[in-house]
């Protein structure tokens, strides 16, 4: 009889560590397929472009909001040298990139030099703001450059422009915007030519010389119907 016992009892502890094997298999199981729908974003699916931005052949080709909420056509910018750059007023980098932006801004604006502005939210919230906080956020640093209403740069709610960025042919261009203050170098011709990571500082060798090299390229002639608007 107490060997029956003894061997139900075994019986009994076998299956329930089995269980507890399952039960940890599982665990991990979903564990795995969590973490895998939580990286979903962050994935090129996510940022495909919408068929209105496979039709864009530049960025200039764009239409955005102001800062203040004004209709803005990029195409105003042709002929200029532009600096993109996806900006954020709580970020270990906000600092030391608004001090130096403004000073590239007015060293290179007569030369037709404009840096684009566009808050984003994405990174650890580090642009939680209204537009209207943004905005007097900046004054802070004395920004005369032109900003943009917040808009977001990656995941399933990524505006077009940057999209069009991210998906771009050049495959020194395109790729994921990796954190804030990442910027992207516009020829005369609304052509991006260069992207910079997010802790090359604006006033930088690299982007000083690429921004003089495209300046020093003539602008584009205007055209007939352009000259009548």
């Amino acid at each position: 009889m107490q060997s029956l016992q003894y061997k139900l009892a075994g019986n009994l502890l076998r299956r329930r560590i089995n269980d507890m094997k399952m039960t940890k298999f599982g665990l991990l199981i979903a564990m795995f397929v969590g973490a895998h729908t939580m990286l979903a974003d962050d994935t090129p699916d996510a940022n495909k472009p919408t068929e209105e931005t496979k039709m864009k052949n530049s960025v200039l080709d764009f239409e955005m909001k102001s800062i203040n909420g004004e209709d803005v056509k990029l195409e105003k910018f042709r002929g200029n040298v532009l600096l993109i750059v996806n900006v954020a007023s709580k970020c270990g980098l906000t600092k030391q990139n608004y001090e130096q932006l403004e000073p590239l801004y007015k060293k290179y604006k007569d030369k037709g030099f404009e840096i684009l502005a566009f808050p984003a939210n994405n990174f650890l919230s580090q642009e939680p703001g209204s537009n209207e906080e943004i905005a007097k956020f900046c004054e802070k640093y004395n920004v005369s450059f032109p900003l943009f209403a917040k808009v977001s740069v990656k995941g399933d709610d990524c505006c077009d422009l940057y999209k069009y960025l991210i998906n771009h042919p050049n495959e020194d261009i395109a790729g994921e915007v990796k954190w804030n203050f990442q910027k992207y170098l516009v020829n005369r011709n609304g052509d991006v030519i260069a992207k910079f990571g997010p802790r090359t500082n604006p006033e930088s060798k690299e982007i000083e010389e690429a921004i003089e090299k495209a300046l020093a390229e003539p602008k584009p002639e205007t055209t007939a119907t352009e000259s009548e608007e």
